[in-house]
């Protein structure tokens, strides 16, 4: 399993991100044409968070900075992605959970 670290700058937050975001990361398995690969984008440190957008047939997975300063970017043709697995870091327990 190959492992990607990536940046980017966003084109808009869409989540409510607040606090340590650490462990947030998104495995990609593509078709390499002799079988399959795996990529993994991991926030790398506190306060960044691993962001996917899709357009014109490319699919972008970014490590973003908690100020929305892309740090790397991994680009994918979206007819070769055979899977795409968002796995959000846990989050701090709001007082209002049950």
């Amino acid at each position: 399993m190959s492992e990607l670290r990536i940046r980017q700058e966003p084109s808009g937050d869409r989540r409510e991100h607040t606090g340590v975001v650490k462990g947030d990361r998104v495995e990609v398995v593509i078709d390499a044409g002799s079988g399959s690969r795996t990529y993994e984008v991991v926030a790398t440190r506190a306060g960044r968070r691993v962001e996917v957008s899709v357009g014109r047939g490319v699919v972008e997975v970014s490590e973003v900075t908690r100020g929305g300063t892309t740090v790397r970017t991994a680009r994918f043709m979206a007819s070769r992605i055979l899977a795409l697995v968002e796995h959000p870091a846990q989050r701090a327990a709001e007082p209002d959970d049950a």
